[in-house]
């Protein structure tokens, strides 16, 4: 009894182990305890050991769960591993070793991967700091794949021991662009200026007009952070009302502390019959969504904590009509960046026409708050504003171009919100973006057209090619710079009308599963050179931190553990992470 029949499972996988139980003797003894598992190999012949696949596989591991390198020394992890198969070895210098090599053949497979796009390549700057007073710079890129599909690689991790020098950034940009060979696919930076010193964004400007002068002038920097913008107002908001947060936060842990006080204001609860879609919670202060969660439980509560005040004797929180209100009011203001940040936590990237309605929302609703009649929504949004109103003007360009290659809104939704944002002034603006969608898109005509080379014979009879330029040098034709100004005023002429008739085409009906890069990858043959457009535009991030860390109130670091390694180790087993996460090219 207790034997499992082998017969049927001839072909399974060999060395299988089986658990093994024997049966009850008394299936109505109670409180016995169960008999221990026994196991059992299957027969079969024994699988050759391969030290090789077993260092690949732990490297492998180690690098997917962000163990440290010398977890191979400790005493479990090796007891288990030569129960597994004693002639197992595993050391820190060979390991490490094998981590690299990960990275180095996940790497040449991203270099061919990134050589077949025919687009642009966006990227996004994040600095780490680390207790050890240490600078991490991540290099991060976004782009639309040969399938339309957008795509995000941590491309470099590089340690920058003076990231206040003027020129840290933008050298440590250029050499990683320069060994992957990016520097002419570049189209725009994303990065926090908060995070750098203020002579950053200028540099990296002055190196994106070399990279790509062609596309407006290089000037496509993205100086502020969305996700950072959006903690900062939060922070400034909770900050503007301290001390009614803490009264909350401290009743919120006196009801939470302890059961019976949590049995009691239940009871209450029932009886004023206050149902609440909320549940309390204390907040936790590095996530501000967790500060946001629990004001608005406890304000739909606020009632219940009032009779708490007065039928409890050991609670001496005391919240008046006012303060309550005051938090109804920082939530509804809370709720505008809530929504906006969760965007930015999707679980799959989010293209750039997705977020004008937001950044337009927000920029409109708190214009109106800073006007507002009542004293405390005015204090309390007008610095807001403010600072908003600074990103708005540096990114609403950017942003309307993207949501007029939303064929679901095109001009119409820029119209719509710039008469709500600048009243009077509206056509003023509407025509800057209207202008500088069609600039962007005469420079892309411009960079499809090829340039023109003729064969013509040297001195000893060998034919070659030669440019224009080099006809002119040598005394040739003086018409040719006319003759390609010709064909390119031709062309333009051609295709500026593919931008006019797309504009002039009815929108789609709005549906929320509307993927725009699969219409745009079907409309290719129709709008060759406007697709090209939207493939670059539609993927520039707005954002430089990770989902898992939009909400953190805390600047991003680099662990201990990782600090102390080096930095071409430290980069290796980040980017191979990222990269293996999407398909590894080695089993």
């Amino acid at each position: 009894m207790g034997v499992f029949s082998v017969g049927r499972h001839g072909n399974e996988e060999i060395n299988q182990i089986t658990p093994y139980t024997p049966l009850k003797t008394d299936s109505s003894a109670v409180g016995t305890v169960p008999p221990r598992k026994r196991y059992r190999s299957i027969p079969g012949a024994s699988i050759p050991f391969d030290q090789d696949t077993s260092s690949h596989s732990i490297a492998k591991m180690i690098i997917l769960h962000d163990y440290p390198l010398n977890i191979t020394e400790h005493q479990g992890f090796l007891n288990f591993v030569r129960f597994l198969h004693p002639q197992v070895h595993t050391d820190v210098k060979s390991v490490q070793e094998e981590c690299i090599n990960i990275y180095r053949r996940e790497k040449q497979d991203l270099v061919n991967y990134l050589g077949q796009i025919s687009g642009h390549v966006n990227l996004t700057l994040d600095l780490w700091g680390s207790d050890q007073g240490l600078c991490y710079l991540l290099l991060t890129g976004y782009f639309v794949d040969s399938a339309w599909k957008l795509q995000k690689r941590i491309l470099n991790v590089v340690m920058l021991p003076f990231p206040d020098t003027e020129f840290a950034l933008s050298h440590a940009v250029d050499n990683c662009l320069a060994n992957w060979g990016l520097e002419q696919k570049i189209f725009t930076l994303t990065l926090d200026e908060s995070c750098a010193n203020e002579a950053a964004p200028r540099y990296l400007r002055g190196l994106l007009s070399v990279m790509n002068p062609q596309v407006l002038y290089g000037q496509l920097v993205l100086g502020n952070c969305y996700a950072r913008l959006l903690c900062s107002l939060v922070k400034n908001a909770l900050v503007s009302m301290g001390d009614i947060i803490k009264k909350v936060r401290d009743s919120v842990k006196y009801v939470k502390a302890y059961k019976g006080n949590e049995d009691y204001f239940n009871e209450l609860k029932q009886k004023l019959q206050k149902p609440s879609s909320n549940s309390l919670a204390i907040d936790d202060q590095t996530k501000w969504n967790t500060t946001y969660h629990m004001l608005v439980a406890a304000s739909e509560l606020k009632e219940v904590f009032s009779c708490l005040d007065t039928s409890d004797p050991n609670y001496s929180i005391f919240l008046s009509e006012e303060e309550w209100r005051r938090v109804e009011i920082l939530c509804v203001y809370l709720k505008l960046f809530f929504d906006a940040a969760n965007l930015l936590v999707a679980p799959t990237h989010q293209t750039t026409n997705l977020f004008y309605h937001e950044v337009s929302n927000i920029q409109i609703q708190l214009a109106h708050a800073a006007m507002s009649q009542d004293t405390f929504t005015r204090n309390l949004t007008k610095p807001l504003q403010e600072k908003f109103n600074e990103y708005w003007n540096s990114c609403s360009l950017i942003l309307a171009v993207a949501v007029i290659l939303d064929p679901r809104f095109k001009m119409k939704l820029v119209e719509f919100s710039f008469s709500k944002i600048y009243g009077m002034d509206a056509e003023t603006w509407i025509k800057v973006v209207d202008e500088g969608v069609h600039e962007l898109f005469v420079e892309y005509i411009v960079l499809s057209l090829p340039s023109p080379t003729f064969l013509v014979e040297d001195n000893g009879g060998v034919k070659k090619e030669t440019s224009p330029e080099d006809e002119n040098s040598a005394g040739g034709d003086d018409f040719l710079d006319f003759d390609v100004y010709i064909s390119e005023i031709a062309g333009s002429q051609h295709m500026k009308s593919e931008l006019d008739r797309y504009l002039e085409e009815p929108l789609l009906p709005r549906t929320q599963k509307f993927d725009v890069l699969s219409w745009w990858k079907l409309e290719a043959q129709k709008y060759p050179t406007l697709s090209r457009m939207a493939c670059d535009i539609l993927c520039i991030p707005v954002s430089t931190v990770a989902p898992e860390s939009v909400f953190d109130t805390v600047p991003k670091k680099m662990d201990s553990y990782r600090s102390s390694l080096k930095p071409s180790t430290v980069e290796a087993l980040i980017c191979a992470k990222d990269w293996l996460q999407y398909g590894s090219s080695s089993v």
